[in-house]
């Protein structure tokens, strides 16, 4: 899952309205359709891209599929942009790249 497709899913009103729904809790599909006026499968789609970007997941238990927040990898993704628009993210990364080579050279 790449960056790209987390801020693409992001870029949609109704994909975000959907992410602050779940930030209660996980809804049903049900639930989160009937706090919107588009068609079934217009709901499918946003939150086929929402799972795709990895920022929901869902479980289906009985006739009913339950969405939820996958809150990490949001984080984690938000977290990764800032890191590459940060003025100190370059020295900070060669220093831990350069780190990382002077532990794995034998000596």
């Amino acid at each position: 899952m790449s960056m790209d497709r987390v801020f693409a899913a992001l870029a949609s009103a109704p994909r975000r309205q959907i992410l602050a729904f779940l930030n209660a809790g996980e809804l049903s599909a049900g639930e989160i359709g009937d706090r919107f006026d588009f068609s079934k499968p217009a709901l499918s789609g946003h939150l086929r891209i929402l799972e795709d970007a990895g920022l929901i997941s869902r479980e289906k238990r009985g006739q009913f599929v339950y969405f939820r927040l996958v809150p990490e990898r949001l984080t984690n993704t938000v977290f990764a942009w800032a890191a590459e628009v940060c003025p100190i993210a370059g020295p900070l990364k060669r220093e831990s790249r350069a780190r990382a080579r002077s532990r794995a050279t034998p000596k």
